[in-house]
């Protein structure tokens, strides 16, 4: 089985490209994945360009996927500057909505499954909640220590959130103009001033609203059906997502199906996994990864919506 990748860049307005990785065996004609980063990430964590990671993994059993990287982060263009002013409010009403337009435009249809890491779940939800239209077409949701607000007190959230991300980080994201994540080592990729000063209010316990409109999301989906969701914790993620903040998630995330499940050895699984290991750890396949194939193929997409549609936009990288 020959897995390949392509890179789709999509032209979000004049001066700014979206990045879009598929990542498939081109025999195959079966289901669409949409994967979503979380803050201070990209696409990266979800495959490596040795075919490597989650996406990969997907593509082996004939899964079609499209890594997002959003604006100003991994191969999306321009970088992250003191000039960028675009926060989470622009990744949730324009970013998202460009990617499922593009996946349609080459598909056909838009994703079938959804699946996030950390932040990326909560922008995805969020998504649901402004685009309750994309609900239907979703079978099933998957994401990886996604949390939104912090309600754990464990010696490493007090210096990873309250230390570095409410304390430290505003301060140097003024003095630059940016979060300098990457530079920092904080993180694979860096942040708007505005995208980490939204992010930081939502993960302070504060009320699911977006500074920028006032929409309240919690309002929103708590008259909604989300897909089935699974939710991936660690026995070794401490400070990000440990099941108190992921279940508090899933309290303001509506009435749908959610389940919550964690990977250590303790509940016998391969390896002891923290926040970003869950995604990259060589065992990885044989514990969430193949438990998350299992909870997609509990909930198939009908035969005739496997057809592809459009070629695609750049040649293959």
């Amino acid at each position: 089985m020959a897995i390949s990748q392509q890179s789709i860049i999509i032209n979000l307005d004049a001066h700014q490209t979206l990045h879009l990785r598929r990542i498939s065996d081109d025999n195959q004609q079966g289901p669409v994945v949409f994967f979503m980063h979380g803050a201070v990430e990209n696409g990266k964590i979800f495959y490596t360009h040795s075919n490597k990671g989650l996406a990969p993994f997907l593509a082996e059993h004939g899964y079609r996927c499209y890594v997002a990287d959003l604006r100003g982060r991994g191969d999306s263009k321009p970088i992250i500057s003191s000039d960028a002013k675009y926060g989470q409010t622009e990744a949730i009403l324009e970013d998202i909505p460009a990617f499922i337009k593009q996946i349609e435009l080459i598909e056909g249809k838009k994703p079938d499954y959804w699946v996030a890491h950390s932040w990326g779940g909560v922008l995805m939800n969020s998504a649901f909640a402004r685009f309750p239209e994309y609900i239907n077409d979703v079978k099933a949701c998957v994401y990886f220590g996604s949390k939104r607000s912090l309600f754990n007190n464990h010696p490493q959230k007090l210096l990873q959130a309250n230390l570095i991300w409410y304390f430290m980080a505003p301060l140097l994201a003024k003095k630059h103009g940016y979060l300098n994540a990457k530079g920092y080592k904080w993180g694979s990729d860096n942040e708007t001033q505005k995208s980490h000063y939204q992010s930081m209010q939502w993960a302070k316990k504060k009320p699911w609203i977006d500074s920028d409109d006032n929409f309240d999301y919690a309002k929103a989906l708590n008259n909604l059906h989300l897909p089935p969701t699974l939710h991936i914790a660690a026995v070794k993620d401490k400070a990000l997502a440990q099941p108190i903040d992921i279940q508090k998630f899933m309290d303001e995330s509506g009435p749908g199906i959610q389940q919550m499940r964690i990977y250590g050895r303790k509940h016998g699984h391969n390896f002891d996994y923290d926040h970003i290991n869950m995604l990259t750890h060589p065992s990885a396949r044989d514990d969430q990864f193949k438990d998350l194939l299992n909870w997609f193929k509990a909930r198939p997409i009908n035969s005739h919506q496997v057809t592809l549609k459009a070629v695609f936009c750049n040649a293959p990288t």
